[in-house]
C-alpha cells in the first residue's frame, strides 16, 4: 500500500511539474535570437548601439539565473551608450546544450566564443559574474584574441574548502537525480525561490519583483535544474585545473567585489587572482554583497567605461 501511495505522489508531483513548466515557459518568452554553436544554441539578446566604435560589451551571468539578472539594470544602462551582448549559458534560460559535459568553465567558454564570432564581433570586454568567474578567466587564456578586456563581478577563480551544497550533489547523482528534478524540485522551488534569492542580495534587499522580472522561475525547469546542478558541481575541479594558469592572462581585468559577500569570498577568489594577474585593478566594496551589479550598478558602469577608454587609447 505505502509503495503504491508512493508511485502515486510522484506520478501526480510529475504531471504537476509538466504543467508547471509550459505555465512558465508562457509567463517567460523567449527574448533573443538563437545562434548554433558546437553543441548547443545559445539565446542572445543584442542591444544598444551596434555601429559604436566603442568594443561591444558581453554580459555573461552566473549560476542559477539567466541573461536577465544582467540585463536588469546592468546591460539596460549600458546599452545607452555602447553596443551589449547577453548570453544565456548553455543549458540556462533560453539556450540548450547537447551534453552533460558541456558543464566547464572552457566548454561554455569555447561555445559563448564561438557565437561571438557567428555575430561578426571582435574583441569585446566581457563582464562576468560569479560562476562566470571562472569562464572569464578560461576564456582569456584560451582565447584572448577575442577580448579586448575582462571586468570580473564577484567571481570565482580559485578553489575553496567544502563543497556546493547536498542538494546538487543528489540531484546529479544518476536516477535519483532525474526522479528528484522531474517531481519535487519545480514545487519545492516555487516556495523557497524568493526566500533562496534575498539571502544572495545580503546585506543588500532584494529589489522588489527581483524574482519575477529575471524569470528567475525558469530556474526550476527539470533540464535547467540539472545543467545548474552539473555547472556547480564541475566548478571546484575546474578551478583547480585552471588556477595555476591565471599569470598566462595578459589582459587588462578590473575586478569588483564586496567585502560583504557570504556566497563567493572576495579574500579567497577575488584578491588571490589580483595577486596571480599583476594588470588587474582590484575594487573591494565596502558593505557590499554578492549581487554587485545590482548593489552599485553607477560605480561598475563607472569601471566599464574607463576600461573602454584604456583599451581605445592605451598608455605610453
Amino acid at each position: 500500500m505505502i509503495s503504491i501511495v508512493l508511485a502515486a505522489a510522484l506520478s501526480a508531483l510529475a504531471l504537476f511539474t509538466q504543467a508547471a513548466v509550459r505555465l512558465l515557459q508562457r509567463s517567460y518568452p523567449q527574448r533573443g535570437e538563437a545562434i548554433a554553436v558546437e553543441g548547443a544554441r545559445l539565446n542572445v539578446v543584442d542591444l544598444g548601439q551596434r555601429h559604436s566604435s566603442d568594443p561591444p560589451i558581453v554580459l555573461i551571468h552566473g549560476a542559477s539565473s539567466n541573461l536577465e539578472v544582467m540585463r536588469q539594470p546592468l546591460g539596460e544602462l549600458l546599452a545607452t551608450r555602447f553596443r551589449v551582448i547577453l548570453i544565456d549559458r548553455p543549458g540556462h534560460g533560453w539556450s540548450d546544450r547537447d551534453s552533460e559535459m558541456a558543464s566547464t568553465p572552457d566548454v561554455q567558454g569555447r561555445m559563448i566564443a564561438q557565437a561571438l564570432a557567428t555575430l561578426g564581433i571582435g574583441r569585446a570586454i566581457l563582464v562576468v559574474h560569479s560562476w562566470s568567474g571562472a569562464l572569464g578567466a578560461r576564456l582569456a587564456l584560451d582565447a584572448p584574441e577575442r577580448l579586448a578586456g575582462l571586468v570580473m563581478l564577484a567571481p570565482v577563480t580559485h578553489p575553496w574548502r567544502g563543497g556546493v551544497g547536498r542538494y546538487n550533489k543528489a540531484v546529479t547523482t544518476p536516477v535519483i537525480g532525474q526522479l528528484l528534478a522531474y517531481t519535487i524540485t519545480l514545487p519545492l522551488g516555487l516556495m523557497f525561490a524568493a526566500p533562496g534569492a534575498r539571502n544572495v542580495f545580503l546585506p543588500q534587499a532584494m529589489p522588489d519583483r527581483f524574482v519575477q522580472d529575471t524569470a528567475t522561475p525558469l530556474l526550476l525547469r527539470p533540464r535547467e535544474f540539472l545543467a545548474n546542478a552539473r555547472d556547480l558541481m564541475s566548478l571546484k575541479q575546474a578551478v583547480i585545473a585552471q588556477a595555476p594558469r591565471y599569470g598566462e592572462i595578459a589582459l587588462p581585468v578590473t575586478i569588483l567585489a564586496g567585502d560583504a559577500d557570504k556566497t563567493v569570498s572576495t579574500e579567497i577568489h577575488a584578491r588571490a587572482f589580483a595577486r596571480a594577474v599583476p594588470q588587474t585593478k582590484l575594487v573591494v566594496l565596502e558593505g557590499i554583497g554578492h549581487m554587485v551589479q545590482q548593489a552599485v550598478p553607477e560605480r561598475v558602469i563607472a569601471e566599464i567605461e574607463t576600461m573602454v577608454a584604456n583599451v581605445k587609447s592605451p598608455a605610453l
